[in-house]
């Protein structure tokens, strides 16, 4: 691809879920943060020119110390300040990018082991069709419940897709979605939601079960076995 390309990587999450006074993006993983790990992924992959890291405005000064510069990474190009949601960071990121870039790649700060087979897929779909997001089958079947945790239906698994992270997206695209989000003021749980509320189709690209978003403590114990034998991931 003749573009560039800007990687967007959202960690300013609190992390509740992981019951650790560390925030998730900084928890170790063999000794080096998660969200360090993150980066390396999108440092080493020759497509992407740009990085940009959003976390917390709080935490810069912990970012800078103990996640960039022990680790020179030399494509983050800049820290931008974390919003009260993960869809409002990912705007504020969106906003800090220049006019030039074509594509941004927006992907979890603590999913630290996508590949780069992954992401040139996700980028080559997204140049196809303009939006692309990695995504696995579901394995389990999934039931729609009431308030009172009643079953109320049972989706088809064939038609169901865990998505993940990267998203891939045409910079303008992404833009006018988070405008039109801001505009009307629609929550949403990930990037291409926004683009569908647009009525812009966006490709499924087939992810991997081991593109792991570290969220429990059980999720760390897995991310450790997989950081231990790469052939897995």
């Amino acid at each position: 691809m003749n573009s560039k390309i800007c990687a967007l990587i959202p960690a300013a999450g609190k992390g509740s879920r992981m019951v650790n006074s560390v925030k998730k993006p900084y928890l170790k993983l063999a000794q080096k943060p998660i969200l360090a790990h993150t980066i390396q992924r999108f440092e080493e992959n020759t497509a992407v020119d740009a990085i940009f890291v959003i976390v917390d405005k709080d935490d810069f000064s912990d970012c800078q110390t103990n996640v960039l510069e022990p680790y020179t990474f030399t494509k983050v190009q800049e820290l931008v300040a974390g919003g009260e949601t993960r869809q409002m960071s990912v705007y504020n990121g969106v906003r800090a990018l220049s006019v030039d870039v074509d594509f941004v790649v927006v992907h979890d700060g603590v999913r630290p082991f996508v590949t780069d087979e992954t992401i040139s897929a996700c980028l080559t779909a997204a140049d196809e069709c303009g939006a692309a997001v990695a995504a696995v089958p579901v394995k389990d079947t999934i039931k729609i419940a009431d308030e009172d945790a009643f079953i109320l239906e049972t989706p088809i698994r064939e038609h169901l897709w865990a998505v993940q992270t990267p998203q891939v997206f045409r910079k303008p695209l992404l833009e006018e979605a988070h405008e039109i989000a801001q505009a009307q003021q629609l929550t949403v749980t990930d990037d291409a939601a926004l683009v569908e509320q647009l009525g812009f189709p966006v490709k499924l690209v087939m992810g991997s079960y081991a593109n792991l978003k570290i969220t429990t403590p059980e999720d760390l114990r897995i991310a450790e076995v997989l950081l231990s034998d790469p052939t897995q991931w």
